[in-house]
């Protein structure tokens, strides 16, 4: 058993900001990672993230956030979005920028040069080219290595919360209320471990890989969420799913973000008949109109063409910035799969891609449960409400990182955290039989092609309905397993998984309201 003042689960930018400022604080810090530090759904974002341009760009903390919440569709948490557009795009400056160094792309006069995006009313895109999070990954992973009072666990697995009194072993403490201690982790010997901790801050990303079409590397299967249910923190917004409207098409193959900045400066999307359909849906817009609209109208324009994809062309944007150098990710995606893009459309189509909802937490990023914060994708904040604003979710989990680390370390000292005897060691299951691969690939695929069908783009409640049964049967299935076997990371995300899509499904089959990406056409 392992014991730290505050454990984070997770490595993106939500939680190596949490670990990096718990630490700077003189906390003791267990920081837990799923793969190996660098591998997180930060590390996959190309646009960039929102910055502090310089005043001539005609920004301001207003217009952020009324940006914000008009992408938002009225469900936008007022409060929220004040906080981050005041304190965010100078949080990103000083900390990613002057203190670890990202190498963001600079002007003439040496100060990061904005870029544009779809729905923003100005220039405030910091970027490095097109591979942002990449290069924000890398400069964060360093200095986590590189912190004396940070400890790396890696590939390890969040099994769930170790909370009081469930985990207990004092029968008189069912009258007490549910506390967060920790976390039960899986390491690559199928072990499992209990970190003890006086403050526990989940970072552990989103759940796009329970869709079928995805932008998400396939790690992100919800864990977190589906732990923080399970210990019956208060869950919230599950309906709003964003898909991003240009993913690369090529059957039978993972699809690949081809990122907003495309058309935020100035990339046309054509059907097969090399119209700019944008005409019919948003014509005053066009192409950066919010991602649900787009979304929208290019499932729509498929579905009355009856074509697989529609195209993006980047002709335009060729004809004014040098695509080698700003888009290089890009290009070298698009020819490894035979397309020359700067000679030909790119099809594609919409995907999964950010989940809008998640683990409700206040201002300093505190659930429903003492002595559990939640950060990033994981948590709802409200600052998306019902669709998030491009390159606001990377801004949003540095910020919600730091502020929950200088609250955990606040409220930490202090605390008298149960001791080993105090807690229940995890008893494993007694049944022999071990995960199948092929029947967990298949109910993966259940999972998958359910939400995309029947929860996807445009829903129905005779579709929720369906589904909805599906996967309670499914659920039930894999809960006797999960009790049974032997534990692995498969059975885990499985678990997770198909718990998350209960949520997902549960929440859109409630909200009969069309507002943002949760849209119902009955």
């Amino acid at each position: 058993m392992t014991s730290c003042d505050v454990l984070v689960v997770g490595g993106g930018i939500a939680g190596c900001a949490a670990a990096l400022r718990a630490a700077d604080l003189g906390a003791d810090v267990t920081l837990v990672l799923k793969d190996t530090l660098g591998e997180s759904n930060t590390s996959w974002a190309q646009g960039g993230i929102v910055g502090l341009p310089p005043a001539s760009y005609g920004d301001s903390p207003e217009l952020l956030a009324a940006d914000i919440e008009a992408a938002g569709a009225g469900l936008c948490r007022p409060e929220a979005v004040r906080l981050l557009a005041q304190e965010g795009p100078a949080l990103c400056r000083e900390f990613l920028w002057k203190r670890l160094g990202v190498p963001f792309d600079l002007g003439a006069d040496g100060e990061p040069e904005p870029t544009a995006e779809a729905a923003h009313s100005a220039r405030r895109i910091f970027h490095a080219r097109d591979f942002t999070g990449q290069a924000i990954q890398d400069a964060l992973s360093e200095a986590v290595k590189a912190h004396g009072r940070i400890r790396i666990l890696e590939g390890r697995m969040l099994v769930d919360l170790l909370t009081t009194p469930h985990h207990g072993r004092d029968p008189r403490g069912v009258y007490d209320p549910i506390r967060v201690w920790g976390a039960y982790l899986l390491d690559s010997d199928k072990q499992v471990h209990r970190v003890r901790a006086a403050r526990t801050i989940l970072a552990t990303g989103g759940l796009g890989y329970l869709y079928l079409h995805t932008s998400n590397p396939a790690g992100a299967t919800g864990d977190g969420l589906a732990a923080a249910y399970r210990a019956t923190a208060r869950i919230v917004n599950c309906e709003y799913i964003q898909f991003h409207p240009t993913t690369l098409y090529v059957p039978h193959k993972p699809r690949t973000l081809l990122t907003e900045a495309l058309r935020g400066e100035g990339a046309h999307l054509l059907n097969r008949r090399g119209e700019r359909f944008m005409t019919k849906y948003a014509p005053e817009a066009m192409e950066l109109a919010p991602r649900d609209i787009v979304s929208r109208a290019i499932f729509q324009e498929m579905a009355s063409t009856g074509d697989s994809n529609v195209f993006l062309d980047l002709t335009p944007v060729a004809a004014k910035l040098d695509l080698e150098a700003r888009f290089p990710k890009v290009l070298s995606v698009c020819r490894a799969e035979g397309f020359e893009p700067l000679r030909q459309p790119m099809p594609v189509v919409p995907a999964a891609h950010y989940f809008c909802g998640g683990v409700a937490v206040d201002l300093e990023g505190r659930t429903s449960l003492p002595g559990l914060f939640a950060v990033g994708e994981v948590a709802c904040t409200g600052v998306h409400g019902a669709n998030r604003l491009a390159s606001t979710s990377l801004l949003e989990g540095l910020l919600w990182g730091y502020r929950a680390a200088e609250t955990a370390v606040t409220e930490g000292r202090g605390s008298t955290v149960p001791s080993e005897a105090a807690l229940k060691a995890w008893i494993p299951a007694q049944g022999p039989e071990a995960a199948d691969p092929l029947l967990i690939e298949q109910d993966w695929n259940n999972v998958r092609t359910t939400l995309w069908n029947y929860a996807g783009i445009v829903r129905t409640r005779a579709r929720l309905e369906r589904a909805r049964g599906d996967m309670g049967h499914l659920y039930h299935r894999i809960e006797a397993f999960y009790r049974e076997a032997p534990l692995s990371r498969p059975i885990l995300e499985l678990r997770n998984a198909v718990t998350c899509a209960r949520l997902i499904l549960k929440a859109a089959l409630l909200n009969p309201e069309s507002r943002g990406c949760h849209y119902r056409v009955d």
